[in-house]
């Protein structure tokens, strides 16, 4: 799977108080996401070697016919910076990864579990600006391969945990087609983003063509 990941965390800093179970920020996370969306029409649940279980809750659809998948499992430990030797146990950036549709499309929701894996199976970090290609279509038929992750707090507050762990980040997903990863990867995540306002583009369309890059 590709990714291009920022780098976080200081392996200098010592180890603090062990900081919240994995139990508790997993139910916080979950209690977080029920209360913004209401309780969920469904749940699937993924595991892969090497990793924890990975679970998509959706949500919907609602107003529009919108459709939310959020992974749950992604944050009960936090994201290490694949350079140091030791991970720290409590520190680290902590993150879910939200995706809305139109309409829905639940064979989303492998690719989903697969890019929430990506921490732990990687040993990478997921944060605003970060791509995550699938490799494939992200459901069957989909012209999307991958998606870029945006600025956390728009559809879900920042949850914030027991020091010294740092909150957990609910990051959207934003599909992307072939051509619009690769102009991303040379213009970067912001002119992307731009683009995509200035043409208008409805990100939550499962269906729409790929933005003009001309």
């Amino acid at each position: 799977m590709a990714h291009d990941f920022p780098l976080f965390g200081d392996p200098s800093q010592p180890h603090g108080p062990q900081g919240p179970t994995r139990a508790e920020v997993l139910a916080a996370v979950e209690a977080r996401l029920l209360t913004t969306f209401g309780e969920p029409s469904g749940r699937a649940a993924v595991t892969f070697l090497g990793a924890e279980r990975i679970e998509v809750l959706r949500f919907g659809p609602g107003a529009e016919g919108l459709v939310r998948y959020a992974t749950l499992g992604m944050a009960a430990a936090p994201m290490a910076d694949p350079t140091s030797a030791v991970a720290d146990p409590v520190r680290g950036p902590r993150a879910e990864l939200l995706l809305t549709l139109r309409a829905g499309r639940d064979e989303v929701l492998r690719a989903l579990a697969t890019f929430a894996a990506t921490p732990q199976v990687e040993g990478l970090v997921v944060a605003p600006g970060s791509s995550l290609d699938l490799g494939g279509p992200l459901w069957p038929d989909a012209p999307f391969t991958s998606v870029l992750a945006a600025e956390s707090g728009g559809l879900v507050e920042d949850l914030e945990l027991a020091e010294p762990a740092e909150p957990v980040r609910f990051l959207p997903l934003l599909p992307m087609t072939p051509n619009e990863a690769a102009h991303k990867r040379v213009h970067g995540a912001a002119a992307l983003q731009e683009r995509w306002l200035a043409k208008g583009t409805d990100l939550r369309d499962p269906q729409r063509r790929g933005v003009a890059l001309d």
